[in-house]
């Protein structure tokens, strides 16, 4: 209470202002919350407004908050927290969870087996341990979210795959390459029982091997590239289920972006028109991935309902699917050219997410942080 009432509120001319004003004046739902309670909340501190402009408001808390009300759901752009009570960490978690958004999230604890627990489980594409969870600086904490925080296939500004986001790729070679694991082993003895051409195992063979190399390098590996003592700040990749829709499309090439999914540890579904050949729909099930049927009239009633979050398009074309799909934001849709490179076409399947880790106590160095990423 005493932090929040101390705050010094008012316009940037004032240098000793702490908190300025909203962008707009406050209306409809942050109006709301500012000046409303719902049943069961209280104000711990009541928002106050400060001028007649409506865009100079003191900051409030409101406690009772209930899991599942307007309050915690809704993502409002306004000097207001609400406080809702967990009956321990893994409720905590899932009400955290809860919310459609993931760009930040914070916690405070000195347990050991509860910041592991929380790491392990939060969605949001930056995370924080013991300190402020705004302030992100470029290289050291990439910047990105999760879910409705994240619109289209843009990776973290900031971060090593930002430039990926705003290019293009076509197909070549891939010259760089790892051991096969078993998984993909599997995957060319399949492509060899159904009789594939030369060219085509080669194909997969430098994909494979090429994933293999990048799981390596990158996107098996936590990296924490600036090294600082006081904190860690570690970027890692976390699996996404995508859905795969194969419009027209031969089965190596099928099999390659499957094999960069089953690696990632991706919950995989494929989405054809046609039936699939039988083998092949049983090879892809032995992994776990689902395949459904889905002429041109379901697959639309599909993207405008309850549309997968990622879509990788193998055939068809960018302008179709925007126009099925009614450009719907929330969808990332992948579409280029399936290519052999590891570094990209991974990146499908597998979601940025940046942890910062405060690694000592009032600048004496803590051991709570040592080996927390393996």
């Amino acid at each position: 209470v005493d932090a929040v009432t101390s705050l010094k509120v008012g316009y940037p001319s004032d240098p000793t202002v702490q908190m300025g004003p909203v962008v707009e004046p406050a209306e409809g739902k942050l109006l709301r919350a500012l000046t409303t309670l719902a049943p069961g909340e209280q104000w711990l501190v009541e928002p106050r407004r400060l001028d007649d402009t409506g865009r100079l408001w003191s900051p409030g808390v409101k406690t009772g908050v209930r899991r599942g009300s307007e309050f915690h759901l809704t993502e409002y752009f306004g000097p207001v927290l609400g406080l809702i009570e967990a009956d321990d960490l893994d409720e905590g978690i899932a009400i955290q969870n809860q919310v459609d958004y993931g760009l930040t999230a914070g916690l405070h604890s000195l347990d050991r087996d509860e910041i592991e627990r929380w790491i392990d489980q939060v969605e949001a594409g930056n995370a924080y341990v013991n300190r402020s969870t705004v302030g992100a600086i470029v290289r050291r904490q990439p910047f990105g979210g999760w879910k409705k925080s994240a619109v289209g296939a843009g990776s973290k500004a900031g971060g090593p795959n930002y430039l990926i986001g705003l290019s293009d790729w076509r197909a070549a070679p891939a010259t760089k390459g790892g051991a096969f694991t078993a998984a993909s082993r599997q995957l060319l003895d399949a492509a060899i029982s159904f009789d594939a051409e030369p060219v085509d195992l080669e194909f997969l063979k430098r994909s494979f091997a090429s994933d293999a190399h990048a799981w390596e390098q990158e996107f098996g590996v936590a990296r924490d590239v600036t090294g600082l003592e006081a904190e860690k700040n570690v970027l890692r990749y976390r699996p996404v289920p995508v859905t795969v829709r194969a419009e027209d499309v031969h089965t190596a090439s099928l099999l390659r972006v499957v094999g960069a999914g089953v690696l990632a540890g991706s919950k995989v579904t494929v989405s054809t028109p046609t039936p699939l050949d039988a083998a092949i729909v049983d090879e892809l099930r032995s992994y776990g991935i689902i395949c459904r049927v889905e002429d041109a009239d379901a697959w639309r009633k599909v993207l405008r309902g309850s549309a997968p979050a990622r879509v990788r398009l193998l055939g068809g074309s960018r302008e179709a699917f925007a126009e099925v799909s009614e450009g719907r934001p929330d969808i990332a849709l992948y579409a280029q050219p399936v290519v052999e490179a590891g570094r990209v076409e991974l990146l499908t399947f597998l979601r940025e997410q940046a942890v910062s880790v405060t690694a000592h106590r009032f600048g004496s160095p803590t051991a709570l942080v040592e080996g927390l990423f393996g």
